[in-house]
């Protein structure tokens, strides 16, 4: 091996999930999309790691990449999800496909249909989790639109 060539770590070696692992990814998600539903906005920044990357593009179709603090983040989810948890009632159909690289950071894949108010919406969109002393967080979203939403969560 040259200086340049590098041994790849086990740590990045081929990983298979068990169940326990695809079990402990899903009740992550029930409980964020509970959250999400219920308009917890700060119990969802909980399940963060910050500065979280946020992958996007706007109805321009110019992508971006940006990091957001805490702050931003709570202002832009509490502006989208309005008063969620005050009576509108929302649900989460979602389909995930989970692409764990190691036992903790996985890539998923997600299709879903959220449903709010009599008003339905199918979103694709990926999230990068890191699992931190036991317990997973996203650390990257990737999904289109944000871009149009501003650091007070209207549109830009």
């Amino acid at each position: 091996m040259t200086e340049q060539q590098q041994a790849v770590p086990e740590s990045g070696a081929a990983f298979t999930p068990g169940e326990e692992d695809r079990r402990a990814l899903d009740e992550w998600f029930a409980r964020y999309e509970a959250h999400s539903a219920r308009g917890e906005v700060e119990a969802m920044a909980d399940m963060a790691v910050f500065p979280l990357n946020v992958v996007t593009d706007d109805a321009a179709g110019n992508g971006s990449a940006e990091q957001w603090d805490r702050e931003r983040f709570t202002a832009t989810m509490s502006g989208v999800l309005g008063d969620a948890g005050g009576g509108e009632e929302m649900s989460f159909q979602s389909v995930r496909t989970p692409h764990f690289l190691t036992p903790s950071l996985v890539v998923v894949h997600s299709e879903s249909v959220i449903t709010a108010g009599g008003y339905t919406r199918n979103l694709r969109y990926a999230d990068i989790l890191v699992k931190r002393n036991g317990e997973w967080a996203f650390q990257t979203m990737i999904q289109g639109g944000w871009g149009d939403t501003g650091a007070d969560g209207g549109a830009s």
